[in-house]
């Protein structure tokens, strides 16, 4: 099969709407993402003409049950949530739907590195970068569909670079002191989250020590959280195991 991994991201959607004879449409959801996520991907299943098929793990609710059950956040081979909320339902999908598929993804112009690093670290299928092929970036994937009437999810409006969960582990300072005035309970409750597990989202600091002038979002590298957000690290470090049982690459 040729399938698409949607993420309600404005890039996801471009690369289905320029793909040919795509089989399927996959898009694994993830309670924190905003709820007008799911509007955007109904008004995208109207302009693409099909239906989107929705995956959401069956093992945690959300991003905060992953942290407060795993006592993990974020690290050097990525965040909890992603291995846990994406990469292994991903998994669940193929052990179901076996065959060698051909993957079809977002990544713009701009992010060669990324794809590369998924060619590497999932072999076993072909993959095609519709946006790259096509020197596209993530802005003209917005001209592009504001061409075609479809209103973006409303994350980006709020000035956001991506769509990703609210309260993303991943993000930088300035990320987290705009997520303090727009979403307070969510900065909130990761604060507290940090505190009861020992660890931080950004390295060095606390959220409750962050001082409300710190960090520039604009500036900040907040890569798109999509199916393959840090496959590769993940990878390594799986590869790494098998390779020296009970070590980690830091020990």
């Amino acid at each position: 099969m040729k399938v698409c991994w949607f993420s309600t991201g404005i890039s996801s959607f471009a690369a289905c709407y320029l793909t040919k004879d795509i089989d399927k449409i996959v898009y694994t959801h993830v309670e924190d993402q905003h709820q007008d996520s799911l509007r955007f991907l109904q008004d995208c299943e109207k302009l693409l003409g099909r239906k989107i098929e929705i995956l959401q793990s069956d093992l945690y609710k959300d991003v905060n049950d992953v942290i407060e059950r795993t006592r993990y956040i974020n690290g050097a081979y990525g965040a909890a949530c992603t291995k846990w909320l994406k990469k292994q339902v991903r998994k669940k999908w193929e052990r179901e739907n076996p065959g060698f598929h051909s993957y079809v993804w977002g990544y713009d112009a701009n992010e060669k590195r990324r794809a590369q690093a998924v060619r590497e670290a999932l072999p076993d299928y072909d993959h095609e970068f519709p946006l790259i092929e096509q020197g596209l970036t993530k802005a003209e994937c917005h001209g592009i569909a504001g061409r075609l009437g479809l209103k973006r999810p409303v994350m980006y409006d709020l000035g956001y670079p991506n769509n990703n969960c609210i309260g993303c582990v991943k993000g930088g300072m300035g990320y987290w002191n705009k997520i303090r005035v727009d979403f307070p309970e969510v900065f909130e409750r990761r604060a507290r989250q940090e505190r009861e597990i020992g660890r931080s989202c950004i390295k060095g600091i606390f959220l409750d020590e962050l001082e409300p002038d710190r960090g520039n979002m604009h500036m900040e590298v907040f890569e798109d959280c999509s199916i393959a957000c840090q496959l590769l690290t993940w990878e390594i470090n799986e590869k790494h195991k098998e390779v020296h049982p009970g070590k980690t690459k830091d020990s």
